[in-house]
């Protein structure tokens, strides 16, 4: 199941929101725009679903309903999310969420409902509700006792992985991380999940990683993951070419960002049928190696039953060079004084003009991201 539309109201940076998504997308747009924030509705809906997650404390986690609301909202108060999933058997569901204070600080649920193939399941605030307010403090999404008609969209936020990698965590684990998501989606237990794979899957995924590796990282010959027999701990080991005739060995303390930004990569790419987030994964990469991954992704999904979503934030035009990037996959977003507008580039006639002409995307997109005065920007040093 995949996310096939995408609507938000005064979320973040977004006063209004209305996305058709493919099962590739790639979101460009000037610094501070709300790319993060975009993937984030969808995150924070996981994090409402998600074992130890819910409402009230994925909220809190965001520093509380002030720092959602969209700063362009001025008198509508409601925060809104609506998502159309498209499902493997060919059902789809709709599901949208409203959010409110209630006095000064509390939040709670304006609307909550459900549709499956045209059909309202749910419908938010009922009888139940008028005669007990508190029960709008929670979702009916993050309660096994009232999703059982539609814990299959439930189970499938809960499902979405977020990534965005910090190398250092990777070598660190002991590098204090708030929050249980954060440890997951920067890089504090990659290595152990790693190793928490079944062997069959983990030593799959690991040979392909190794021959992806041996293409991009000079001298790489061996990759592996392994658990350390003297003190239990998981770590990544790679051998290199070397005048030594066994080569030489390292660990993870000594892999470049780069290195660890690809094996995560791929990894992620490689797990799990459901979406995948990922915040600029070029970082630390040499631009010929930026250049390929749009193909990675697309020739990881099209070996796989399931088709897995994957959503991608880049400031990178490196990565849209890639020919086969239809303009109908990249969304632009462009800051104004009345919040962040999202525009599909497909949609823009001179796009399509440019890239029929032979442009790829990147080229044809790069001036439509470009801060307005960079031109002035060397200005405030003199």
């Amino acid at each position: 199941m995949n996310i096939s539309k995408l609507s938000l109201r005064n979320w973040r940076n977004f006063q209004a929101v209305d996305l058709e998504l493919r099962d590739r997308m790639f979101i460009v747009g000037p610094n501070a725009s709300g790319k993060s924030n975009l993937l984030d509705a969808v995150r924070f809906l996981r994090d409402v679903a998600r074992d130890g997650g819910g409402f009230q404390a994925a909220i809190a986690h965001r520093g509380g309903l002030g720092k959602i609301r969209c700063l362009a909202a001025r008198s509508k108060p409601d925060v809104e999310i609506d998502l159309e999933l498209s499902g493997a058997e060919e059902s789809t569901w709709r599901y949208s969420l409203g959010i409110r204070a209630k006095g000064k600080t509390d939040p709670e649920v304006t609307h909550e409902r459900v549709w499956r193939n045209g059909l309202q399941l749910l419908d938010r605030p009922g009888d139940d509700d008028v005669r007990d307010p508190r029960r709008l403090s929670q979702t009916h999404l993050e309660q096994i006792t009232t999703n059982d008609r539609f814990r299959e969209i439930a189970d499938f936020f809960a499902s979405v992985s977020y990534r965005h990698l910090v190398p250092q965590l990777v070598r660190s684990t002991g590098i204090a991380v708030t929050g249980d998501f954060e440890k997951e989606a920067y890089g504090s237990r990659f290595i152990e999940n790693v190793l928490a794979t079944p062997k069959r899957t983990r030593d799959a995924h690991l040979r392909r990683i190794e021959g992806a590796l041996k293409q991009a990282v000079p001298q790489l010959r061996e990759f592996k993951a392994i658990r350390d027999p003297k003190d239990g701990k998981s770590h990544l080991e790679a051998v290199y070419e070397h005048w030594r005739p066994h080569g030489a060995r390292q660990r993870e303390d000594q892999f470049s960002d780069g290195t660890l930004r690809m094996i995560a990569f791929f990894w992620e790419l490689l797990s799990g049928d459901s979406p995948l987030l990922l915040e600029e994964p070029e970082i630390s990469l040499h631009a010929e190696i930026v250049n390929q991954l749009p193909s990675l992704v697309h020739e990881v999904r099209k070996g796989r039953k399931v088709r897995r979503q994957v959503l991608i934030t880049t400031h990178s035009f490196d990565m849209l060079q890639d020919e086969g990037i239809a303009p109908e996959e990249v969304l632009i977003l462009e800051p104004t004084p009345e919040g962040t507008t999202v525009r599909v580039a497909g949609d823009l006639e001179d796009v399509e003009t440019l890239v029929d002409a032979g442009l790829p995307v990147g080229e044809v997109v790069r001036p439509l991201t470009r801060p307005k005065p960079l031109d002035q920007l060397s200005l405030a040093f003199r």
